[in-house]
C-alpha cells in the first residue's frame, strides 16, 4: 500500500508538470500583424501643364531661324533663265488685274496682292518652288513670307516687274498676255496659319486710302513722323551692320536681315508703329509680314533707303537726313 502511495504522488508530480508547460506555452502571447496605417499613400508631385503651342508664332519665328541662304529671294535673272529652261515652276504675279493683263511671265497666274492671296492658299503646289514678284519686290516680299509660313516654298523675285524682270535680256520671249487659270487644289493648312493670313489681309484691307495702306508708309510721311519726333513710333534698320554705321535714319535701331534675326526681336516694343527699311524694301517687307504674325504693329518704308537707279525714290535718294 505504501509503494502505491508512493507511486501515485510520483505520477501526480509528473502530470503537475506537463500541464504547467502547457499552461505557460498556451499563455504566449500570438504574435500579431501591425494594423494597417490609415495615412494616405503618398502621390507623385502634380507636373505642371505642357506650355501651349502658338503654331503661328513657332512657324513665324522659324522663318528666319531656318533662312537659307538665297534669303528668300531670286535674282531676276536667274528667274528668266529658268523660265526659258522650262523648269517646273508655280509663279504668280501678285500685281493688279490690268497689269497682269498687258505683260506677264508666260504661265503666270494672277492673285492681286490682298485677299486673293489668303483665298488661294489651298490652291498652291507644295510639291514646287512657288515664284512671286510684284512691281517692285516689296508686297511680293510680304507674300514670300506668308507663304513661307503656311508650309510653302516660296521665294520672290528681285526688283519685281517695273525695276527687275523687265529689264532682263530676252524677257520679251517669256512674256505673254494669255490668262491663266489657278488650278483648284486640296492642299491643307493649318487652321491657325489660315485665319492668321486671313485676317492679316482683312486688316490691311482696312488700311486702303490711309497712311499705311498696303502696311506701307511713304518717305514723305515717315519723314513728317521723324520730324515731328513722334513717339508713338520708332524705325528699325535692316540693313548690314556696315551700311547702318555709315549713316541711318536718326534713332533707329539695327538688326540685319540676316538668319537667326528673330532672336533680336525682343528689342522692339508692341505699343508702337515700327517703321522698317532696308535697301530697296524687299527684305523690309519679309521682315514686315513675319513681325506682325508675331504681334508688332510693323510698316515698311517706301523704296527703303534707295538705289542709284531709281533717283526720287527711297529715303537717301530724296535728300532727308541720316546721322552716324
Amino acid at each position: 500500500m505504501k509503494k502505491l502511495g508512493l507511486l501515485s504522488i510520483e505520477v501526480l508530480l509528473v502530470l503537475s508538470l506537463v500541464l504547467t508547460g502547457c499552461s505557460t506555452s498556451s499563455s504566449t502571447p500570438a504574435t500579431t500583424q501591425p494594423a494597417a496605417s490609415t495615412q494616405p499613400a503618398p502621390t507623385e508631385p502634380a507636373q505642371p501643364p505642357a506650355p501651349e503651342v502658338n503654331v503661328v508664332e513657332e512657324a513665324a519665328e522659324a522663318y528666319f531661324a531656318n533662312m537659307p541662304a538665297d534669303v528668300y529671294k531670286i535674282p531676276e535673272k536667274d528667274f528668266v533663265a529658268k523660265v526659258k529652261a522650262g523648269e517646273d515652276l508655280f509663279i504668280v504675279d501678285v500685281r493688279q488685274a490690268k497689269d497682269y493683263d498687258a505683260g506677264h511671265i508666260k504661265g503666270a497666274v494672277n492673285m492681286p496682292w490682298g485677299e486673293a492671296i489668303a483665298q488661294n492658299l489651298v490652291n498652291l503646289p507644295k510639291d514646287k518652288t512657288i515664284m512671286v514678284y510684284c512691281y517692285t519686290g516689296q508686297t511680293a516680299g510680304q507674300t514670300v513670307a506668308l507663304l513661307n509660313v503656311a508650309g510653302f516654298n516660296a521665294k520672290s523675285v528681285n526688283l519685281g516687274w517695273n525695276l527687275g524682270i523687265s529689264k532682263v535680256e530676252g524677257v520679251a520671249d517669256v512674256t505673254e498676255t494669255t490668262a491663266n487659270a489657278i488650278p483648284a487644289g486640296k492642299t491643307e493648312i493649318k487652321p491657325e496659319v489660315q485665319t492668321a493670313i486671313t485676317d492679316y489681309f482683312s486688316k490691311m484691307a482696312e488700311l486702303k486710302g490711309t497712311t499705311y495702306a498696303n502696311y506701307k508708309i511713304s518717305e514723305d510721311d515717315a519723314k513728317k513722323a521723324l520730324d515731328a519726333k513722334d513717339t508713338s513710333v520708332m524705325f528699325l534698320s535692316v540693313r548690314k551692320a556696315e551700311d547702318y554705321a555709315k549713316g541711318h535714319i536718326e534713332g533707329a535701331i539695327n538688326i540685319p536681315f540676316a538668319k537667326g534675326m528673330q532672336a533680336s526681336f525682343n528689342q522692339l516694343p508692341k505699343d508702337k508703329k515700327v517703321i522698317v527699311h532696308c535697301y530697296t524694301g524687299q527684305t523690309a517687307g519679309q521682315t514686315v509680314a513675319i513681325l506682325r504674325l508675331l504681334g508688332y504693329d510693323a510698316v515698311s518704308l517706301n523704296s527703303g533707303m534707295g538705289m542709284p537707279s531709281t533717283p526720287g525714290t527711297g529715303w537717301a535718294n530724296k535728300g532727308f537726313p541720316v546721322v552716324k
